[in-house]
């Protein structure tokens, strides 16, 4: 079935890349977008302060809310994403929180899937209870299963796209119908496949959320986060979303959803939730990103190309007992990566070292090229032994649901040549064994 809802765009998917959001600067004819690294800007007198204050005029008032070269990241993002709009903030994690702000009140329940990074787990299962919301975990491959965990007070529905660290690739087109069906959003993170590999928005996401550290900057200098909203979902359907479909008394009873239509998620999000939860993004940061996004594609398509024969190979390693990535003929989640993947099912999965937990702690350490570290989307290749590090918070029942049990290994595959990395991998495997033997 063909994606639904394409929104087209006059250019391709790389132009938008380098174009998008980033004019030549009017004032010096700079071609690359300036870093804005100012606090605040100059009003023209009174009356223009007070429209901006109260959202009848665009413009910048202070950099907690917005900022120009943050904008026109934003305005990137959104074009490669296929969405209204956008919203940069300090960090992955806080664009999760971003992206719940608006849609939830105290005693409101979300349903995300169970294969999620290992910090998204703790920040549904224990942080956002502070706020008094709460989250109920359904199995990512069966969407039956978050039906079933839908309730009255259920505000969303969350999911990756592509399982950090596992590779589980999740319907996304079958959860958009179901959260549809009860007149929520669904939420997903698209920081395993990026914008290039999967639109998620037109299998019928709601909202995108993207860690920026990851491969949209691509070169680990950078941390950011990043909400898109899609425009399409109607927020004064139900009563289940009064903060953008009920009058806002901090802005004179305003209405979000009436004023803005389309852009009011968005909206919402800047002169509310950057201004009340100050998760901005630093402009250096929005510059860097916007360079990085520039060979997106570029860098995606050397990614996956490394990470099939890496994986390929891995298969036959006898240190190896299985592994995880939906670009293998025998994944069990081959034909869902070959319709929401179609350009490459990314450069991060996962294999099990024969041993258990010892042994995948040996092997990391072993390795000479292949960096320990806890991130991905680099350009350098990266390891790590998830049960020890990322995930070692979660019960060891989260840490096997999450796909990282205490043999698993997370390879994030880098842009060396796949040789080396190769070679770098198999002293490691054969080094660990003989120091088990």
């Amino acid at each position: 079935m063909a994606p639904k809802n394409p929104k087209p765009s006059k250019y391709g998917f790389n132009t938008l890349a380098v174009h998008a959001g980033g004019a030549p600067d009017p004032a010096t004819g700079a071609r690359n977008v300036p870093i804005y690294q100012n606090a605040s800007y100059v009003f023209e007198d009174v009356d223009h302060a007070a429209s901006l204050f109260n959202l009848q005029t665009f413009g910048y008032i202070y950099s907690r809310l917005s900022n120009p070269t943050v904008a026109a990241l934003e305005e990137r993002l959104a074009a490669l994403e296929g969405g209204r709009g956008a919203t940069c903030t300090s960090t992955g994690h806080a664009a999760q929180l971003v992206a719940l702000f608006p849609l939830m009140n105290p005693g409101a329940h979300i349903v995300a899937g169970n294969k999620l990074y290992g910090g998204s787990v703790t920040q549904f299962s224990r942080t956002i209870t502070k706020f008094g919301w709460e989250a109920t975990f359904a199995e990512a491959t069966d969407p039956a299963s978050f039906k079933a965990a839908i309730r009255p007070e259920t505000k969303a529905i969350f999911v990756e796209c592509l399982a950090n660290p596992g590779g589980v690739v999740v319907d996304i087109e079958k959860v958009a119908e179901i959260a549809d069906e009860a007149g929520i959003p669904l939420i997903v993170d698209n920081t395993m496949a990026t914008p290039y590999l999967c639109r998620p928005i037109e299998w019928g996401a709601t909202l995108v959320v993207n860690s920026l550290t990851k491969f949209l900057t691509g070169n680990g200098t950078s941390m950011g986060g990043v909400v898109t909203d899609s425009g399409d979902f109607d927020w004064g359907r139900n009563d289940k979303f009064p903060s953008l479909s009920k009058p806002e008394p901090a802005y004179h009873g305003l209405t979000f959803w009436e004023t803005f239509g389309d852009l009011a998620f968005t909206m919402h999000s800047h002169a509310i939730g950057l201004r009340d939860l100050g998760t901005t993004l630093a402009p250096m940061n929005a510059f860097l990103t916007l360079s990085g996004l520039e060979t997106l594609s570029l860098r995606m398509e050397k990614h996956c190309r490394n990470a099939m024969e890496v994986a390929s190979w891995l298969q036959s390693h006898p240190q190896v007992a299985w592994v995880s990535y939906a670009g293998l003929d025998d994944s069990p989640y081959r034909l869902l990566a070959e319709k929401y993947l179609p350009n490459g099912a990314g450069s991060v999965f996962t294999f099990g070292v024969k041993g258990g937990f010892d042994q995948g702690v040996k092997v990391v350490e072993s390795c000479e090229i292949v960096s320990h570290l806890a991130n991905i989307g680099d350009t350098h290749s990266l390891i790590l032994h998830p049960a020890s590090t990322t995930h070692r918070q979660l019960t060891e029942e989260q840490l096997v649901a999450a796909g990282a049990g205490p043999d698993v290994i997370r390879l994030s595959i880098g842009l060396e040549d796949a040789k080396d990395i190769i070679d770098d991998l198999d002293q490691a495997l054969n080094r660990s064994a003989i120091q088990a033997a």
